[in-house]
């Protein structure tokens, strides 16, 4: 009997810290996939960085991911606008990040996260990257990883963005990919789990596809180096634009033998405002999907470049603006079955090698020699760096934010609350249908498609009484059983 009780304690213990988390994504091919169901994972998503690169000072205590109370804010109005992961540009390792962690987990919302900063040293100079790639910039960068590894939620890191361009020099690339092995050897070295890593590009047509085929080739002696997933940063479709006249339709047919998942890592034209968003129905359509794996709208909040979902205004109360719910009425359209429909042929793909006649463009070097690591960073992969660090997302009791909401007339939101979300499911549109105006009637609400905006499981769990446990919970219930 003591034994059935330490087994079905280990099982109580393992369901609680089980359930509190998404599933892990993984990449198979050039899709992400649910760890733990197989479905393919969309990025439905939103740049996050309030106060914009400027504001970021590690000394400040605060970063995106720092203030609980924030961070339940705009999980609760993300949720309700339907996304399902953000990015996030600058952090300071040394802050705890597992309370805000914690709270886009229970919201459903994974996080992809920059390993840079527009700090000294702490990213790779264009211009020398030589000079920039040290043991102290690695160390900063592996801080990183150790802040963030620990959540299931953490779906990738970006080892570097928009670094290729007109004014980088050749070497540039070989330094990325140095980064990308860096990071994936520490992570293979140190992390619970395999987190993809990948390289966010910008848009500039005649660098895009050398930058892609360099950074995506295989090389038989250094597999490691090579990118996970492929982030573009494209402005291309604005206003009223097509897919033929926004060039959608020729990058679908430039990365149409992609091997890695590609995605908008940044979208969102602003040129026309508000913003209506009539790309994101075709990103999302069969036109793109067999090639695309979705984006991320920039950005969550106004700045001075003008490209705000919500004001944050200075008292902390935050008043949504039209292109919140403009990009909310796209979203909501969406056939989420159809995106979520696994691709035997897409995750069955295999890259190819590395060749000098991959390449374009005048800023490539034609070596894929990748620089030897700096001194002391094997020892640093090897015993990990220093530090207190998270072990894990916790469960979430405070569902409400404190902060006043107005809706785009002007009155007061009231009723937002975060919906945790159960069975390990990821966020999807209509999963948070709270927050009403004076009138009591949701604002800004629209009338989703009976197909589209239905939510649906992304992880199948059985049922243990009237508990819903998931498959690991269900496998340590077993062992535990076959022990006795």
């Amino acid at each position: 009997m003591a034994q059935l009780k330490t087994a079905l304690f280990a099982l109580v213990s393992l369901i609680s810290s089980y359930v509190l988390a998404v599933s892990p994504l993984v990449v198979q091919g050039s899709d992400f996939v649910n760890s733990v169901d197989g479905t393919r994972f969309q990025i439905i998503g939103v740049a996050y960085q309030p106060g914009g690169s400027s504001g970021f000072n590690p000394g400040s205590g605060i970063d995106p991911l720092s203030d609980a109370n924030v961070c339940l804010r705009d999980a609760v109005l993300m949720q309700r606008l339907g996304v399902n992961a953000i990015r996030v540009y600058n952090l300071d390792p040394d802050l705890d990040h597992s309370a805000c962690a914690s709270i886009f987990n229970a919201a459903g919302i994974y996080m992809i996260l920059d390993v840079n900063s527009p700090l000294p040293n702490q990213s790779l100079n264009r211009g020398a990257p030589w000079e920039s790639y040290s043991s102290a910039y690695l160390e900063r960068v592996f801080d990183v990883v150790e802040a963030f590894m620990h959540f299931n939620n953490t779906l990738g890191f970006f080892s570097g963005n928009e670094v290729i361009n007109e004014d980088s020099v050749p070497e540039v690339p070989s330094y990325i990919r140095a980064v990308t092995r860096d990071l994936k050897d520490y992570i293979a070295a140190q992390a619970p789990r395999e987190i993809p890593v990948g390289y966010s590009a910008a848009d500039v047509r005649p660098l895009l596809m050398g930058t892609f085929n360099y950074m995506s080739c295989g090389l038989d002696n250094d597999t490691s180096s090579k990118i996970d997933f492929f982030g573009l940063n494209s402005y291309s479709w604005c206003g009223d634009a097509t897919y033929q006249s926004s060039g959608y339709d020729v990058l679908v047919g430039d990365f149409g033998n992609t091997t890695i998942p590609i995605f908008f890592s940044e979208y969102g034209c602003n040129l026309v405002t508000p913003r209506d968003f009539t790309e994101v129905p075709v990103l999302y359509s069969e036109n793109m999907t067999t090639v695309f794996s979705g984006g991320l709208i920039y950005e969550y909040s106004e700045e001075p470049n003008d490209y705000g979902l919500v004001t944050l205004n200075d008292n902390g109360t935050v008043s949504i603006r039209q292109d919140y719910e403009n990009l909310r009425q796209q979203y909501d359209s969406l056939d989420i079955a159809t995106l979520e429909r696994a691709n035997a042929t897409a995750t069955a793909l295999t890259p190819p090698a590395c060749a000098v006649d991959l390449l374009a463009g005048s800023n490539f070097t034609n070596s894929f020699d990748i620089p030897a690591r700096p001194d002391g960073v094997d020892a640093l992969i090897q015993n990990g760096v220093n530090g207190t660090f998270p072990t894990g997302v916790s469960s979430v009791a405070n569902t409400e934010p404190t902060q006043t909401v107005y809706d785009i007339n002007g009155q007061e939101l009231s009723g937002l609350q975060l919906n945790i979300l159960p069975g390990d499911e990821s966020n999807l549109p209509g999963n948070n249908t709270s927050g009403t105006s004076p009138s009591g009637s949701p604002s800004g609400s629209s009338t989703a498609s009976a197909s589209g905006s239905q939510p649906s499981n992304t992880n199948a769990a059985a049922k243990f009484g009237e508990m819903k446990v998931g498959p690991l919970a269900m496998g340590a219930l077993a062992v535990g059983l076959f022990m006795q």
